[in-house]
């Protein structure tokens, strides 16, 4: 029997390997993320939720958070597309300091962005997607990816473009 969406807690194969994965900040030239072997437990994104939006109503079904930043901005799977997989909701990230949005599309292209290096945080927090690729990450997401390469740049913009509200939903759940 094929779990659903709202009790699948188990780490996709993709972000396990990510996990095994040493990540260089590189005096901030290179990637802020510090990838987790596991979800975040429910009681632990639902309070995680509760403390960023100051909504203690609401609990973190929708999220699977897996990994953060050096400040503990926390980049997790957003449980948007009903019915569908994991690795294929999209990746959002949510700062320490406030900042907000979505990643990637989907963890394949999750998994491209960290090949280009450009972690979470980078993604929502900066304007320009330039990173030092990685030939590590690079091989990782060779490996594990369904879709094709293409710049940071564009699978930023086109993951905004699928979710253009993602940063407004999250401000009208904040008390």
């Amino acid at each position: 029997m094929t779990e659903t969406i709202a009790a699948d807690r188990a780490l996709p194969p993709a972000l396990a390997a990510t996990a095994r994965t040493e990540f260089d900040h590189d005096d901030g030239n290179g990637i802020d993320f510090e990838p987790y072997d596991a979800f975040d437990s429910p009681e632990e994104t639902t309070d995680w939720l509760r403390d960023w939006t100051g909504n203690h109503d609401l609990d973190g079904a929708a999220f699977r958070v897996f990994g953060q930043d050096g400040t503990g901005g926390l980049a997790a799977l957003w449980c948007v597309r009903q019915g569908r997989p994991l690795a294929e909701q999209p990746v959002v990230f949510m700062g320490s300091e406030g900042a907000r949005g979505v990643v990637a599309g989907n963890l394949s292209d999750f998994l491209w962005l960290l090949a280009d290096g450009i972690g979470p945080m980078e993604a929502v927090e900066h304007d320009e997607h330039t990173g030092r690729p990685d030939p590590t990450l690079t091989a990782l997401a060779e490996r594990h990816a369904t879709t094709r390469r293409r710049t940071a740049q564009a699978i930023i913009t086109e993951a905004r473009a699928e979710f253009p509200t993602y940063a407004e939903d999250i401000d009208a759940l904040c008390r």
